[in-house]
This record gives structure tokens, sequence and C-alpha cells, in this order.
């Protein structure tokens, strides 16, 4: 390649270097060919005096002339690299050593000297205006490289929309601009946007008109960006410039932020007055950083919307908080079979009467599986349970509609359940338990003695046909019934960590229980499965308490054997 000269002097770029001469009478040894060598050359005498130039290097030094200092003619870097050289002047003959670099009008030159024994040194100049550009560039390219790998992970560092916005604009205000405007898809009537200069961060809701900015409501719908030069600075309104930002607005780059499906909204980049306006490359820059921080954005977004409808849906499928009715304690513990999820197959339910006098109907559920699909069915049993509630009374009759229920939908799963309809009168609480396929219910008594309740029935979902009798149990004062899932009972652990938890400790652990209220029965059975089962792999458990309120007053005999009660 060549390089124009307003003398019209042509500078070669051959990267090899000039041979080297050495020894007494160096002009003398290589005559006169040098002054037609394709390199701009200098004779220069150890005194830093111009020798002689040939014909190019006259070119590249027009003031460059016999007895001339070099200090008149040649950039300082080249003079410098001369008084250098000039040091071992007196030393043996040597081939090029000491060479220099620097720039010299528009061209970047390298300097290689040649040097004799009589103190005259030939530079000789070689034009790598070239290769300094490309290696200019591939600095950029690198630099930008590292700044776009560094800000993707610290956009994806947060699904947090808000502080995606925040990182946005913090990064395009330190690297792309004076100041940053990001903003956002309107919410209702209103815009959010995030602002930064001078590395301050401020998030705006605020009303303002997109048509206002040349290119941005078009940037807001996903089309692509006008040129900068089409934006008038001057014009810009309040809200697009930051407070703070000082100084008149020099130059302005609106871009798009890309999102999933939808644009995430749009980055406005200002720089002042006395900076150099945006060119064509950085504007390309600023559209590249934006899809990264659009796509961020657009993933912060979709999680949180998710977020909250996961949130929503969790509210209906968790098991409620339980409290007393009607005087009649009822307290439940609940523990997925995973510690990464918060629901599953195992549910209970309290629906109160609607009086004194009306019954309170309790249940506790198992689906088939575990995880989400099996609180999906849950969900399902919960919301038909609750439609069927004015069939409380007749339990049969509401196991046959529910199973019928289930049957018509497009679940394959089946579940078992439990149904306790507690009614109290005068100082008794009589509960009407129903089995369906599920573990029986245990009733403990004030003298610690654990009952088994003689109910019995088919499970739902599976078969056309349900079958189950009703248990009739009368509640003394202080007196539980457990409701309780196979988690319990099948729950592995102990020493080897295979042995199954069983109906033998579940009782024993009960029948230290007696009289206790009912949140501590469901507390104190939960502790001992979850020890039991320390950190191994478990089904969903539910435990449901149902005790009856106190009346008298329990008084302890010792610390070993169950109290009394006394009026």
């Amino acid at each position: 390649m060549t390089a124009p000269h307003s003398t019209g002097l042509t500078i070669m770029t051959r990267v090899e270097r000039p041979p080297a001469h050495a020894g007494q009478g160096l002009l003398s040894s290589v005559g006169a060919s040098w002054m037609r060598a394709p390199y701009p050359a200098l004779v220069v005498d150890a005194h830093g005096g111009v020798v002689e130039v040939n014909a190019r290097a006259a070119g590249l030094f027009p003031r460059a002339a016999a007895g001339v200092p070099l200090a008149d003619v040649a950039p300082d870097w080249l003079v410098q690299a001369h008084g250098r050289a000039s040091e071992g002047a007196g030393e043996p003959a040597a081939g090029p050593g000491g060479s220099a670099r620097g720039r010299h009008a528009q061209w970047s030159l390298e300097a290689h000297p040649t040097r004799g024994v009589d103190g005259q040194i030939v530079w000789w100049l070689v034009d790598d205006t070239d290769r300094a550009l490309a290696e200019a560039a591939l600095k950029s390219e690198q630099e930008r490289t590292a700044f776009l790998a560094d800000a993707s992970s610290r956009l994806l560092a947060s699904l947090n929309s808000q502080r995606c916005m925040e990182v946005a604009v913090e990064l395009a205000a330190e690297f792309l601009a004076d100041a940053a405007v990001l903003v956002a898809p309107a919410s209702g009537r209103r815009h959010p946007l995030a602002t930064c200069v001078d590395g301050e961060v401020e998030h705006l809701l605020a009303r303002i008109d997109p048509s206002a900015v040349p290119g941005l409501a078009e940037a807001l719908q996903g089309f692509p960006p006008v040129p900068s030069r089409w934006i008038d600075p001057a014009s810009l309104p309040d809200w697009a410039v930051p407070g703070g930002f000082g100084g008149p607005v020099g130059s302005v780059v609106v871009t798009p932020l890309p999102g999933h499906g939808v644009p995430a909204g749009a980055l406005i980049l200002l720089r002042r007055s006395d900076h150099a306006a945006f060119d064509t490359s950085e504007e390309v820059f600023a559209r590249v950083f934006a899809a990264r921080a659009g796509a961020a954005l657009s993933a912060a977004r979709l999680y949180m919307e998710q977020s909250g409808i996961t949130a929503t849906l969790m509210a209906e499928l968790l098991p409620p908080m339980l409290q007393r009715v009607h005087g009649v304690e009822f307290a439940g513990a609940y523990r997925a079979s995973q510690d990464s999820e918060r629901v599953g197959g195992d549910f209970y339910d309290v629906h109160p009467g609607t009086g004194p006098g009306e019954k309170t109907l309790a249940v506790l559920g198992d689906v088939c599986g575990k995880g989400l699909e099996a609180a999906v069915l849950t969900g399902k049993i919960r919301s038909t349970l609750q439609a069927l509630l004015p069939l409380a009374g007749d339990h049969l009759q509401l196991l046959r509609m529910l199973n019928g229920a289930l049957l018509n939908s497009r679940h394959t799963r089946f579940a078992t359940l439990v149904l306790a309809s507690v009614l109290r009168r005068e100082g008794t609480t009589r509960l009407s338990l129903t089995s369906a396929g599920h573990p029986l219910p245990l009733i403990v008594r004030h003298d610690g003695t654990v009952e088994e309740a003689a109910t019995s029935g088919t499970l739902i979902g599976a078969l056309p046909d349900v079958r189950a009798t009703s248990a009739e149990v009368d509640l003394r004062p202080g007196e539980s019934c457990l409701l309780f899932t196979d988690g319990v009972t099948e729950a592995r652990g102990g020493p080897l960590g295979d042995v199954m938890f069983g109906d033998r400790r579940l009782r024993a652990a009960l029948a230290e229980c007696a009289g206790m209220p009912a949140e501590a029965v469901v507390e104190r059975v939960h502790m001992l499965v979850a020890e039991w089962i320390g950190d191994n792999r478990h089904d969903d458990i539910a435990v449901m308490a149902i005790t009856a309120p106190r009346t008298t007053h329990l008084t302890a005999v010792d610390g070993h054997t169950p109290g009394r009660y006394t009026t």
C-alpha cells in the first residue's frame, strides 16, 4: 500500500528492514544507490546535523538539507533515538539496532539506524501506518469484547428487573456515553425510567411523550434506530436529560432494547458538547450492547411475571393456617417430598360450620405421586370438596361425588383421604370419621391410650364405585384425634437409614402427647419424623390434630405419668 503526502511523496510500506552496512566510509561504500532506495533515508552526523537526505526523505521532511540540525526538521522521537544511537558511535560498526517508532504528520513510522565508525548514522524510515491502525483496531475490539463479556455477566447476575435497569444504565454511562436514560415499556400511562450520570442512578415513573425524541417511539416498538446525526440534541425534552448532566448535549444515540418476542424498551445515550460525537462504529457497538441489555431485561421481567403467577397459585395450593373453630383446636403441619419444592400431593383443609350447632368438616388427603403434577390434582380435589360442602353431613355421598369428578377429569392419578365432621355438644366433641383408602385416624385419650378409629373405605379416582364405613368417636376435654398421611409411617431413616418410622413409633410418640394442645401434638410428631428421616429421601408428609376444648384444668402428677383432669 502507499500513503499520499501533500508534496507528492510516496512512502513504501515494505516490512523487511534495509540491509546493514558497516565500516569506514559508510556513504562512499554505499555509493549513490542509497539515494534511489525505496525508503526515506537521512544521514546524520554524531552532533545531530543532517549530512544528506535522499529524494524520499526530502519529500517527507521538506526542510531537511545538509548542515541543518535534525531537531529542526524531524519529530522529537527520531531526534531522541539518534541521540541514543550516537552514544555508541566510537564502538565497532554494528547492524541495525536501536530502532524507534513514532508518528509524523498522518503517518506512523519506524526508524532503523545503520551506524559507521565515522559517527555518521543512516536512518532508514519505514511506513507502518497500516500496522499501527490494525493494532489499534484489534486493541479496541479486544476491549469491546471484554466489556461485553463483563456486561453480560453483570446484567444476568440478577433477575430483578429494576436492578437490571440500574446495571444497564450504569454500564452505558461508564463505557459508552456521559449519561444514559433507559425507557421501559409503558405501565398504564406512565413509563418506568432509569437514568445514570456520573455514577448516580435514579428511577422514575413519568408520563412522557416518546415522539418528542426522534426515533424513540419507533425504538420502543422494536424498529431499528435512526442515525444519531438525525437527532438535534437541543430539541431533547427535559426528562430525556438527567439532572446533573451539566453542559449542553453534544451528541445523542437512541437504540432499541430487543426482548423475547416483545421489545424490552429503548436506551438513550448522551455525550456532552465538549466530547467527540458518536461515530458509526460507536453506534453499531451501542446496538450490540443494547441487544444484550434487552435480553437480560426481558428475562428478568418474564421471571418476575412467572414468579407473581406462581406466588398466586402457590397461595391456593399450600395448606392453610389452622386455628380454633367453635372452641375445638385444629393444627396441621406439612413437608414436601423435596426441600426445593413447596407443594406436593398431601393436603389438608378445615371448613368451619356456619354456627356453633353446625359441623366443621376437616379433610386430610394424599394424591398418588408427588411434586407439581400431584399438587395440581390436589388443588382440584380441594376446590371440588369446597363445592360439595352442602353434602358434608353424608360422607359416602360426598366421596361418590368427588370420585365421579376425578374419573371425568384428564388426570389418571388416584387419591386417598379421610373426612372428619366435628361437632361440639355439652362438654363432648363428637367426630364422624370416614377413611377412603387412607391410614386410619388415631385417638389419643387423656390417660395416654392410643386407639384406632374403626373406619374403612376405598380410594377415590380409580374405581367407578366407592364404598366406605364411618366411625363415631367422642373426645373428652383435652383428648385428640390425629389424621396423617403414609409419609409419616413409611418415612425411612434410623441408624442405617432404611428402617420405616412405622405405626409402633407413631403410637409411642402420641402416648407421650396426652393432654397436649393440638399444635404441640403436631409439632411433636413432625419433629420426631424429621429427626428419623435425617437427610434421606422421603414422601410428602402431612399431619393434622383435632383436640377437644379443655373445660377442666390439667394438674401434674409427676414428670413421668400422664396428668389427670380436676374440676
